[in-house]
């Protein structure tokens, strides 16, 4: 594992990783990417992956392999990844230091 790795991952995330890896016996890891869309321009995806592909960043924490999309690095670089169950709201969040601005209801988001 990298010293800094490019993206910072909470306890609460590699426990919600775990419990969904644990129901999907194919999957190897969480993708993570960036796509273009929402009210801001950007969104964050986390899905199940079944693959690590050629030019995936891969960070392993407690035996758990988030797969960092390499067309999002640019855009991910120094955040972190975290699980929040709200009252009316539940699923991985991300603070992110590259963040220019965020829709007000905060499913897309915008850089420089």
């Amino acid at each position: 594992m990298k010293n800094n790795p490019l993206v910072s991952i909470t306890d609460n995330a590699v426990s919600r990783a775990k419990e969904l890896l644990n129901q999907n016996k194919s999957v190897v890891g969480l993708r993570v990417s960036v796509s273009k869309g929402g009210c801001s321009g950007m969104t964050y995806k986390v899905s199940l992956s079944e693959k690590i592909k050629e030019g995936d960043e891969v960070i392993k924490k407690q035996g758990i392999n988030f797969i960092i999309d390499p067309s999002a690095v640019m855009f991910l670089l120094g955040s972190t990844i975290d699980w929040k169950e709200e009252k009316f709201k539940r699923g991985f969040t991300f603070e992110n230091p590259n963040e220019t601005a965020r829709c007000g209801c905060g499913e897309s988001f915008t850089t420089n």
